[in-house]
């Protein structure tokens, strides 16, 4: 039984050490829900309406909301992005045997759901000017994969912290050898390339909402296309592949996919504030690159010749010889004053799951893993934490 110290004994204990400033502080999260304020109002409504599921009038509101910002003919909401890109695969028909080409610079959830299915993943390096998929190096293995008769059923191009694949070229040079372009948009609402909106030029994109996304719902997803058969098809998939009948009637297999009114409803108040957020985290972007570029070491993430990148999130790459220390250095060293990092993608064929996968090249995204961070990026970040973030990254510089 522990003895209980007298009053006496309590003053001769030494006093507990003074908070530090960092203890004091909040943390500073890499990039956090930013609320417009109207999300309880739209969720207060639709539950007073009594839509809760998947159905009634709020998910086709969101839809039709998405589909003007986008510019797309054809949405279909769903719960999450990864759900988006397992139904466009499906919606393509692919499966055991076939191939399917994606950048290994991305988050598994590019090539998981066709992995699930059967295909075989093959990954293709970046282009150190944009970090996506390289359309040059594409270009040639297009043209030695059709010699040797394995083209792809797929190519999968990915938007990465807010800047946009080059549709532009990726989808002319894939429709030039009858190969479906899909496009992982997840990270890249609210960018455009050659003056089109994210995904615009594929057959398929996938869009996520997840809760650090630039527009959330607190989870969420949506798949858009030209193609009004396919996203027809996506839709019959997502409400677990249900026949026209008075009974339950499958001929195929489907999923629980559908967006809930609730998220639906969250999403429409944020859906209007996209351009908002986007200058805002451009912002950011600039302040650090202002703030930041004098140091030895730094590279800001580039911003691609052919659009304009949100900025979703601000990274850069460390050069341990000029700036003192590596990534990951840095990384626990603003961990421990509270500040949130990631690091940069590490690449799909360095991931156990992918290590007898194919792939092209690789050194640029390994470069770009073992260099890169990802900074406090979130829209509804004060200028007064953004600059705590500065002025702890020039402290280790200094350090």
């Amino acid at each position: 039984m522990t003895a209980m110290l007298s009053s006496t004994q309590m003053r001769r204990l030494p006093p507990k050490p003074p908070r530090s400033a960092h203890d004091l502080a909040a943390p500073i999260l890499l990039s956090p829900p930013h609320l417009t304020g109207r999300e309880k109002a739209a969720v207060a409504a639709s539950l007073a309406s009594g839509w809760l599921a998947p159905a009634g009038p709020t998910p086709r509101a969101f839809e039709a909301a998405f589909a003007e910002a986008t510019g797309f003919a054809h949405v279909l909401g769903v719960a999450s992005g990864t759900a988006a890109l397992t139904l466009a695969f499906r919606v393509l028909e692919i499966g055991p045997g076939d191939e399917v080409w994606v950048p290994g610079f991305t988050f598994i959830a590019s090539i998981a759901p066709a992995v699930q299915l059967g295909a075989r993943p093959r990954f293709l390096d970046v282009c150190p000017g944009s970090w996506t998929l390289d359309a040059a190096l594409l270009a040639a293995e297009l043209r030695a994969a059709a010699r040797q008769g394995r083209l792809p059923k797929a190519v999968v191009a990915v938007d990465i912290y807010g800047q946009c694949a080059a549709l532009h070229e990726i989808a002319p040079l894939c429709a030039g050898y009858g190969v479906a372009v899909i496009s992982d948009s997840a990270e890249g609402l609210g960018a455009t390339q050659a003056g089109l909106p994210a995904g615009r030029g594929a057959l398929l994109a996938a869009f996520s909402f997840n809760g650090n996304k630039i527009i959330t719902a607190g989870g969420g997803g949506a798949l858009a296309s030209d193609d009004a058969l396919l996203i027809a098809r996506a839709r019959a998939l997502a409400d677990q592949a249900k026949s026209p009948a008075p009974h339950y009637e499958h001929e195929t297999t489907g999923y629980s996919f559908g967006l809930s009114s609730l998220l639906a409803a969250v999403g429409l108040a944020q859906l209007s504030k996209l351009a908002d957020r986007v200058a805002r985290r451009r912002a950011i972007f600039a302040r650090y690159q202002e703030a930041l570029e004098d140091l030895p070491g730094l590279a800001f993430m580039p911003e691609a010749a052919w659009g304009r990148s949100s900025r979703w999130l601000s990274a850069l790459l460390i050069d341990p010889a000029g700036f003192g220390m590596d990534a990951d250095g840095l990384r626990r060293v603003l961990a421990a004053g509270g500040i949130e990092t990631r690091p940069a993608f590490k690449p799909l064929h360095m991931q156990p799951v992918f290590r007898d996968a194919p792939r092209v090249g690789g050194k640029v995204a390994e470069a770009l893993f073992a260099k890169g961070l990802c900074l406090p990026s979130g829209s509804g970040m004060a200028p007064a934490a953004q600059h705590r973030v500065i002025r702890a990254i020039r402290a280790a510089a200094r350090g």
